[in-house]
């Protein structure tokens, strides 16, 4: 897939004016979304990305829309777990519900930028090493295995990163909100707030999700150009949909067990395509092997199909434990 300068730039420019409109919107009326705001904006960026991903599919073809599709389908539903973690988070701060629209507004910021980052070096790295494949497929294994086994409450315990306790030793921390700001002045001593505290948890936060999304994606497409934009397009949406989540993510009892499944299945598919492209002199001599791979036709129905049965499934059995609870 051939993508011109010109059009890796008109996307980011495109992407992040939206984002900033977006922040502009909220700093100017800070206000607690309400379901159907979020429900809007959440149809709003997913028609979206639909849209991006039929525009893929008039001017490059089916494929790289499949894989588009694919890759950002993978990271929405990965990114719905994150959201535990992110009501974690502001339960710990106390986030003024007035004011956490800006908090993950800023924090996702953080993690795009982050994840362009990573992104590019992914793509580096796989440019010139196919062997890595190996360690992606064997790492998104072992990652849906621990995912199948994670259990989320919402009364878990955070525990701040490296940075964050390196910045509260930097800077003194207030020790309440003061409305949005992050930074404030008393008795002519500059003080970070709570509210920058927890944007950064936030973002940085994210980072450590991309440590299994991003291989995951790459399993599904080679193109840095649709790993970038599936993720920006996840991440876009994802401040609306904490909102419109809301109580519903305690419902989703078995995401957890459907991720997994879909992180092994790419991890699979990962390690089929470096055995059938292999070039480690110790395996087969360094041939390729005659293994069967698994292609986009295939991968976009099963992560569909997984995320379906795990969705309803989850639905059926919160009702029940609702209805036997009565």
């Amino acid at each position: 897939m051939s993508v011109p300068l010109w059009l890796w730039l008109a996307t980011v420019v495109g992407l992040l004016g939206l984002l900033v409109v977006d922040l502009v919107l909220v700093a100017r009326r800070p206000h607690e979304v309400s379901f159907g705001e979020a429900g809007r904006w959440v149809t709003f960026y997913v028609t979206l990305a639909i849209l991006f991903g039929l525009g893929i599919w008039y001017f490059s073809g089916g494929v790289y829309a499949g894989e588009f599709f694919a890759g950002y389908i993978t990271e929405y539903s990965l990114s719905i777990d994150n959201l535990f973690i992110f009501l974690i988070i502001m339960n710990t701060f106390k986030v003024p519900k007035v004011h956490q629209g800006r908090v993950l507004l800023v924090g996702i910021l953080i993690a795009l930028v982050m994840r362009g980052i990573f992104i590019a070096v992914g793509a580096a790295v796989i440019a010139q090493f196919s062997w890595v494949f190996y360690i992606f497929g064997a790492f998104l294994i072992y990652t849906g295995y621990k995912l199948a086994r994670t259990k989320h409450d919402e009364d878990e315990e955070y525990k701040e990163n490296a940075l964050l306790r390196f910045v509260r030793k930097v800077y003194p921390v207030s020790d309440r909100y003061h409305d949005a700001k992050s930074f404030i002045k008393i008795d002519g001593k500059r003080f970070v707030t709570p509210m920058f505290i927890v944007m950064l948890a936030i973002g940085t936060t994210d980072l450590l999700f991309a440590l299994d999304s991003i291989p995951a994606i790459f399993g599904l497409t080679k193109e840095p150009f649709l790993v970038f934009t599936a993720n920006a397009f996840a991440l876009m949406g994802l401040r609306q949909l904490y909102f419109l989540l809301g109580g519903l993510l305690n419902k989703l009892v078995y995401l957890s067990i459907g991720l997994s499944l879909i992180l092994a299945f790419i991890g699979v598919k990962l390690v089929l395509e470096a055995l059938h492209t292999n070039t480690l002199p110790f395996l087969n001599g360094g041939e390729p092997l005659a293994v069967p791979t698994i292609g986009i036709e295939v991968s976009l129905p099963v992560i569909i199909g997984v995320l379906l049965v795990t969705t309803v499934a989850s639905l059926v059995k919160s009702k029940r434990d609702e209805a036997a609870a009565k």
